[in-house]
């Protein structure tokens, strides 16, 4: 038991003699050598305060600038973006609108020759009675109707996609609608205006697509 005693002894005084010292610091002196390290960053003199005030001011200027500038890309590229939505849109409406413009031309061929059809007949010889004889008036008017229905189904299938006919009659030439075939004096009729529709227009959606062929008054 005594010897053991003297073994912890022994070994306390060893660890003594190895252990550094080490310093304590209080919190009183933690405060003052932060302030003192904090007072190596402040100006000294007067001048100093107000050259590092105009510093920062021009450091705030600069910013204040820049967050200017980029406020003002920000709402130009929201601007160019919101135009090409805008313009997207519209051609998409276009094409969508006059994808069957070449198809309607090609059918305005046919509608000229049902209308030329219909009225090559005159009137009188498809009443009832016309004719010398009874069964072939029948099926001239027969005929006669067969065309002026089919022309009149297919004005309405145009009117249904937007094709409507421009028979522009004593009305004033309009270069975009009309073509001129030629110019005569009619008395009565103002200078300008539409006195004879040789061949009808056609207008897609309020686009041309072929213009009336008309004579106008000198």
């Amino acid at each position: 038991m005594f010897k053991t005693n003297s073994k912890i002894k022994k070994i306390n005084k060893e660890t003594k003699k190895v252990s550094p010292s080490v310093r304590t610091y209080s919190t009183e002196e933690k405060a003052k050598e932060a302030d003192s390290n904090g007072d190596k960053n402040l100006p000294s003199t007067i001048e100093e305060c107000h050259k590092q005030i105009e510093s920062l001011t021009n450091e705030v200027n600069t910013l204040k600038q820049q967050v200017k500038d980029f406020d003002d890309k920000y709402k130009r590229a929201l601007a160019d973006g919101e135009n090409v939505r805008r313009r997207m849109m519209k051609q998409v409406e276009d094409a969508k609108s006059f994808a069957i413009q070449s198809f309607c031309k090609d059918l305005l061929d046919v509608a000229d020759t049902l209308a030329a059809a219909a009225e090559s007949v005159p009137e009188s010889e498809v009443s009832e009675g016309g004719g010398t004889e009874g069964g072939a008036s029948a099926a001239l008017r027969s005929l006669h109707d067969g065309v002026r229905l089919t022309r009149a189904q297919l004005t309405q299938v145009f009117a249904r996609h937007g094709l409507v006919a421009v028979s522009p009659l004593r009305e004033k030439f309009d270069p975009n609608l009309h073509e001129a075939l030629f110019q005569q004096e009619v008395e009565g009729a103002e200078s300008g205006t539409v006195v004879t529709v040789s061949k009808l227009g056609y207008k897609l959606h309020d686009r041309c697509v072929r213009p009336a062929l008309v004579g106008v008054a000198k």
